[in-house]
């Protein structure tokens, strides 16, 4: 057991969460607009319409406006490694820093270097020119988002290292096993395309506004074609990428799937949750029910968790306790492995102290017997090592019926509006007003998923978010807490009265 306040890793766990979800409130939206902005230009490049060149500059003034104040929360987020997690900076530092000092160099850099030629090259440059540099931009929007998602897939798949006894930290071994982490791959394919989704939403509710008002029909029609289209094949990516995601969750993350799906015991050919509604009393171990209502597609958790209908899917219940038939190591033989690996730990440093060589090596040697489960030494009790079963649930299931929604408004869209339709379609424009709404609360819940689900761990099976903390006082990180809850608020508030400020304008405006 260590000593660590709770109420300090509950407070820099919130602040945390806090502007990790300010931050993605900007994030997709930069990340799909880009793109949809280089789509414009380069219908306008290839047909030399002018009207095309207004749309352009249109979507391209509401990226910028996004673009400036998302890059303000990014860089008060990796601040906060530094301050409030300090011992997890210092644990991994070699391995988390390098990702992201590349992503400040190269791909931030090369967004940087384009975006004012972007902005302030119109009639400065050539057409080509100018085109080229806004696909850089959003090339380089998307390799920034490459980066950071490969830091944050080493954090749910630790790969490419090795623990330093020395140090006492984990020191990088393979940059490539890092960057090509099958985790990281899965989570920058699925968060990306999310992104395109996002953009393709917003295209669609401010064209649905202009429809509703009658203004700048032509304008908004022409923006509908592009973005349903790119959004259609975006929603399609989405859900091939989902999968392929879900399924490095359950090969590397067995306890994130199982909280997904709320399922406690295991089960050979486990069916998929439809719906349902989970037992929030329900505890690992007991002998309640974890759904109060729940429809099952048989089979289905199976073939998607094993590529395999008929295999076995472990339980909150055999992760936790362990499953001999199965072949399930419990969370609870872990820590007893954990605890071993931390007393040698402790034992090597002793002996390194009082240069006893032999009593070193020996100690090594055990050590490394049960380095792999390191991380479960500085749990209390096994059931510390199970996510918050209602919040992972819901949340998955929350993005996954509005995932499935958005094929539908894409393809309502681009149909009616080829038809020439679309304006007559009362019940559809209200949809396609609500549809960016519909798709922020899809990119929380996946992130609310992702982060979530992981808990306890900062690193998995390697390092708990208690051990991770900066020793503050519980004061500060509130007081910090509650200035960024201020601040990124301000910040979202003016983000929204600019948009539609500008949206009010219209394309003219530019």
């Amino acid at each position: 057991m260590i000593d660590v306040d709770p109420s300090l890793v509950n407070w820099s766990r919130a602040q945390f969460a806090l502007t990790a979800m300010y931050h993605w409130i900007f994030v997709p939206l930069t990340l799909g607009l880009s793109f949809l902005c280089a789509f414009y230009e380069t219908i306008y490049l290839k047909t030399g319409n002018e009207q095309w060149k207004t749309i352009t500059r249109f979507w391209m003034t509401l990226f910028g406006i996004n673009f400036a104040i998302g890059v303000a929360t990014g860089i008060i987020l990796e601040f906060e490694f530094g301050t409030n997690w300090s011992n997890y900076s210092w644990m991994v530092g070699d391995i988390f820093g390098a990702p992201l000092a590349i992503e400040g160099l190269f791909a931030f850099f090369l967004e940087a270097t384009f975006f004012a030629v972007m902005f302030f090259g119109w009639n400065r440059v050539s057409k080509g020119f100018h085109c080229f540099s806004t696909w850089m931009v959003a090339i380089g929007s998307n390799l920034s988002a490459v980066w950071i998602l490969v830091a944050n897939g080493w954090m749910q798949n630790p790969v490419g290292m090795a623990f330093n006894p020395e140090t006492v930290r984990f020191e990088m071994e393979n940059f490539a096993t890092v960057v090509f982490n099958p985790v990281a791959v899965s989570k920058f394919t699925h968060t990306s395309t999310s992104g395109f989704l996002m953009g393709s939403l917003f295209v669609l509710t401010v064209s649905s506004w202009y429809l509703i008002k009658g203004r700048h029909i032509e304008m908004a029609k022409k923006s509908i074609v592009v973005a349903s289209v790119f959004g259609l094949v975006a929603s399609l990516f989405v859900a091939f990428t989902g999968d392929e995601a879900a399924y490095e969750v359950a090969q590397k993350q067995p306890m994130k799937l199982a909280a997904m799906e709320g399922l406690y015991k295991g089960e050979r050919g486990a069916g998929i949750v439809a719906m349902g509604i989970v037992n929030s009393n329900k505890s690992p171990g007991d002998v309640q029910d974890a759904f109060l209502f729940e429809v099952k597609v048989p089979q289905v958790l199976s073939l998607l968790a094993n590529r395999e209908p008929g295999s076995f899917v472990p339980g909150i219940d055999d992760l936790v306790y362990g499953n001999v038939e199965e072949g399930v190591m419990g969370v609870n033989t872990m820590m007893e492995k954990g605890k071993l690996a931390l007393a040698d730990l402790a034992s090597y440093k002793k002996a390194k102290r009082e240069h006893n060589e032999m009593a070193a090596t020996d100690a090594l040697q055990r050590f490394d017997v049960n380095k792999e489960y390191l991380g479960y030494g500085y749990l209390d009790t096994p059931e510390e090592a199970v996510p918050s079963v209602p919040i992972v649930f819901n949340s998955f299931h929350i993005m996954a019926v509005l995932g499935s929604l958005f094929p539908v408004i894409f393809a309502a869209f681009l149909f009616y509006t080829l038809k020439g339709t679309v304006t007559e379609k009362r019940w559809l424009l209200p949809v396609g007003l609500i549809s960016a709404l519909l798709g922020l609360f899809a990119q929380q819940a996946g992130w609310v998923t992702a982060e979530v689900g992981r808990q306890p761990w900062a690193i998995q099976g390697l390092m708990p978010v208690k051990v991770a903390t900066t020793n503050l006082s519980t004061t500060s990180v509130q007081v910090t807490f509650f200035m960024f809850a201020a601040v990124f608020t301000l910040l979202i508030i003016a983000e929204i009265s600019i948009m539609l400020k500008q949206i009010a304008i219209g394309p003219e405006g530019h």
